[in-house]
This record gives C-alpha cells, sequence and structure tokens, in this order.
C-alpha cells in the first residue's frame, strides 16, 4: 500500500469515527444532550484524536527510519573495493537512481517482475530497453549496483508493505479504544484541548528547536574553521583572496565595509522616502486616496529579490553609466562598469521603502488622536501639529523601524550579487565595484567544495558574523522601542 492510500485510508476511519464516537455518546446520554458531560462534537473528535495520533507518530517514525535502515542494509552489499574508487555516498545515490528506474521500467511494462529479477544477467539488453521509458542508468551502472539496486527495491517493498499494515492496524486499534471509552461521563473536552495545547506546545518547539539547530550549526562550523585558520587574520585582515589550491588571504575587512557602505545607501534612500510617505499617508492623505496608494506602495514589498537584482543590473546600472561613465551626461569617466556600490545601494533603498513606510505608519497611526486634538485646540496648525507633537512621540518606533530595515539591508544577498560586482575591495568611491559578506557566502559554497578547507568553512565565520550584526542591530531597536516609548 502507497504512502498515499495510507493516508487517504487513516482519513477515512477517522471520519467514520468522528460519527460514530458522536452517535454512542448521544446513544448513551439517551439522545439528551444535557446528560453529555462535552458538546457531542468533542466525542467525535476524541475518537479522530485516537485514531489519527498514534498512527501518524508511527508513520513519521517509520519514514525516518526507513531510509537509514535502508542505507545500512544496502551498503553492506557494496565493496571496499567500490568504495574506495568512489564514495560510499555517490555509490548508494546510483543505487537508489538505478532502484527507482527498475521501478518504473517495471510499472511501464518494459520489464516483467521477472526480468526485473534477473537484471544483473542481462545489463547490456535491459540499458537499451530502459531508454525506451527515459530512464537514464548511466555509462558506469555495474552488476554489483544492480545487484544493490534489486536489493534496495525488495527490502523497499517489505518495509512499505509492513508500514501500511502496521500503520492502518494502530489506527483501527485506536479507533476501537476510542469507541470503547466513548460514554456520557467520558470528559472528552478535556481529553481534545489537553492534545490541541500540546499541539500548540509542539510547534512553538519546532520553532525554537529550529532557530536553536541553525545558531549551533553556524557555532561548529565556524568553531572548526578558526580551528585551522587565525581568527585576528579573519576579523582584521585588510585581504580577501581565498585560493582552494592554498595560500589563502580571507580577511573580511572588504566585506564588512562594502556590507556597510551599501546599507547605508540604501537607508539614505529609504528612510526620507518612506518616512515622507508614510507621514502623508497617516496625516494628509484622504481615506480614498489611502485606500489606494498604501497597498500600491506595499507591492515592492512582494517583488521578489531576484528581480529587484535584475533591474539594477540591467536599468540602474546602465543608467549610473550613462551619467557616470565615459562619454556620460557629465563627461567624467567615474565608473567603468555597470556594477557598483550605488546601483546596489540605489535598489536595495527601493525595496526597503515600503518596510519603512509601512512600519512608520503603523507608529504613526498609534498616537492617540487626543494629542493631535489638543494640539490644534491650543492653536497649532496641521504642520507644526506633525512636526512638534506626532513626530516626536512616534521617533522612538521610527527609529526602531529604521534599524530594523538596516538588518534587513545587511542580510540582503540577490541584489548585490547582480548589483554591486564580485570585488572584493576598500574604497570609498560609491562608483567602484565591491562585495558583501552575503555574495561571498555564495562564492564560498558553490560548487564541489571540499568542506574541510578554510576556503569552505569560512562562509560559516562569515555567515555568523553577519548573524552577530543583525542580532544586535535588532536588540538595540527593541530597547529604543521599549525604553522610550510613550504608554498612551
Amino acid at each position: 500500500m502507497s504512502l498515499p492510500i495510507t493516508l487517504v485510508t487513516l482519513l477515512l476511519l477517522s471520519v467514520a469515527g468522528y460519527f460514530a464516537g458522536r452517535r454512542k455518546a448521544m446513544s448513551s446520554a439517551g439522545f439528551d444532550v444535557r446528560k453529555l458531560h462535552s458538546l457531542p462534537g468533542y466525542y467525535g473528535w476524541n475518537v479522530v484524536v485516537s485514531t489519527l495520533l498514534p498512527a501518524m507518530m508511527l508513520l513519521v517514525i517509520w519514514l525516518i527510519a526507513q531510509p537509514i535502515v535502508l542505507d545500512n542494509q544496502v551498503s553492506s552489499k557494496i565493496s571496499q573495493e567500490t568504495i574506495a574508487t568512489s564514495s560510499l555516498g555517490l555509490v548508494m545515490s546510483d543505487v537508489v537512481r538505478v532502484a527507482n528506474g527498475l521501478d518504473l521500467a517495471v510499472s511501464e511494462g518494459v520489464l516483467s517482475v521477472e526480468e526485473a529479477a534477473s537484471i544483473r544477467n542481462e545489463l547490456t539488453d535491459v540499458r537499451g530497453r530502459l531508454g525506451e521509458v527515459g530512464v537514464a542508468l548511466g555509462s558506469e551502472v555495474t552488476a554489483e549496483t544492480l545487484q544493490a539496486a534489486q536489493a534496495y527495491r525488495s527490502i523497499s517493498a517489505i518495509g512499505t508493505f509492513w508500514r501500511s499494515i502496521c500503520v492502518v492496524a494502530l489506527a483501527i486499534a485506536g479507533l476501537g479504544l476510542g469507541l470503547l471509552r466513548t460514554n456520557k461521563d467520558f470528559r472528552a473536552r478535556n481529553v481534545v484541548e489537553a492534545v490541541v495545547r500540546y499541539t500548540l506546545v509542539c510547534a512553538a518547539s519546532i520553532a525554537i528547536l529550529t532557530t536553536l539547530g541553525i545558531v549551533l550549526s553556524l557555532i561548529f562550523n565556524t568553531v572548526e574553521f578558526f580551528r585551522i585558520y587565525p581568527a585576528a587574520d579573519f576579523f582584521f585582515g585588510l585581504t580577501w583572496s581565498p585560493s582552494f589550491g592554498g595560500g589563502s588571504a580571507l580577511g573580511i575587512v572588504p566585506l564588512m565595509w562594502a556590507t556597510m557602505y551599501i546599507s547605508l545607501i540604501a537607508l539614505a534612500v529609504a528612510v526620507p522616502i518612506g518616512l515622507f510617505a508614510a507621514i502623508y499617508l497617516s496625516e494628509y492623505a484622504s481615506s480614498h486616496v489611502r485606500a489606494v496608494a498604501k497597498p500600491l506602495l506595499e507591492i515592492l514589498a512582494g517583488i521578489p529579490t531576484i528581480v529587484y537584482g535584475l533591474f539594477a543590473l540591467l536599468t540602474v546600472g546602465p543608467l549610473l553609466m550613462k551619467t557616470f561613465g565615459n562619454g556620460g551626461a557629465l563627461g567624467v569617466d567615474w565608473m567603468s562598469g555597470a556594477s557598483s556600490v550605488l546601483t546596489a545601494g540605489v535598489v536595495m533603498g527601493i525595496m526597503l521603502i515600503p518596510f519603512v513606510s509601512s512600519l512608520s505608519d503603523d507608529i504613526i497611526n498609534a498616537v492617540p488622536q487626543t494629542m493631535r486634538d489638543g494640539s490644534l485646540g491650543l492653536g497649532a496648525t496641521h504642520s507644526e501639529t506633525v512636526k512638534q507633537v506626532i513626530l516626536p512621540a512616534a521617533l522612538p518606533g521610527i527609529v526602531g523601524a529604521i534599524l530594523l530595515a538596516a538588518s534587513r539591508a545587511i542580510g540582503e544577498t540577490m541584489i548585490v550579487v547582480l548589483g554591486a560586482g564580485a570585488a572584493a575591495r576598500l574604497s570609498a568611491n560609491p562608483l567602484e565595484a565591491m562585495t558583501t559578506v552575503t555574495a561571498k557566502i555564495v562564492s564560498q559554497l558553490t560548487g564541489d567544495n571540499d568542506f574541510a578547507s578554510p576556503e569552505a568553512l569560512v562562509a560559516f565565520a562569515l555567515g555568523m558574523t553577519l548573524f552577530v550584526v543583525t542580532l544586535g542591530l535588532n536588540i538595540v531597536a527593541l530597547y529604543i522601542v521599549r525604553k522610550y516609548r510613550e504608554q498612551y
């Protein structure tokens, strides 16, 4: 029984259990709802929980454990000579690919089950016939690999069969147990609500544990990097020149300089435009204009960053070249290519406009109307009220929004990859191409790299540094908001 069929079977059993549990509870109370401890629906949901929860837990555990058991059993059939020639991971990927190809061939009718069982004796013929259904076995599939693939198929089929039997049997047992304890005095509501509460706790725990796992993975690999590369050279080195052949210079200073430089330009673009837009929308725009302008402004937040990167590469960069490049409108030669710090900073600032605008708008609207009315009642004009009452009251929240936008800018990748260039250099000229920490994380982890080398592990050190910087900005933003927030 395949996994989709198993899931459909569990769903049908749970639906049947819901109505059966509800009916039994009503029957035990003489169809008088007032005699029931809980509402009738709770008795049905109790049976659903008894049916689904143990079965789904077993199914998840089985799905996690079966591939591990399969790999352990099949890998024992691979000779040490084959593993030494390639690697166990590559050999096992070939085994799985061939096993899936055999399954496809049998399902398509190109091979019978008997032919598939004797496939290792018909290697040449089978390769040609599998080509009829578009299954690529590769040019170096050996008889040993095919034998392991057949063992993989056989063990996988047995595991799938017993998985379906055990899961469905456990669901039926849970259904019977749920119906057995269903009566008018059973506290079904307490059981169902306890299950919901524990489910919510598990969901929150998964989010926390995922964050913890990300941080720990960064920490462990960063520690491993600093074991083989001096920390002082990494944090204070002025040269970034990785070389997988050895002799690398992995100083982070040029990357952090470009990261902060581009982020500063982005904030110089996003903060004035976003803040002025927020003031207009919250204080001056009519309800009809606001209803149209705010969604249109926030459409910018839904554009993928890769699109912004292409916009920087194909539009903003060439436009700056026509202005500052050789033969441009100013007649100067300040810019040698479309990729530059200014290109990435301007486009990133455009991307951050809805971020700053939306947060600032919400913060300004949170200022009580009584403060506006009091200022106007004392004779202040609308603009004086905005400058001297509303903005000072909303300033802590606006500063926090700006710092959050800064952390968003520091972590941006695609815009700087396409718009800022790939040169790691220290320069104050915004028209030169530079590269950032995120861009180098991408480049260092791209390709078939040895993860025991400092040139690959440096990506985790870069990521950890960036994580600490953005975390610090977020902490400062939250501190400012909480310390200076006015309580109205």
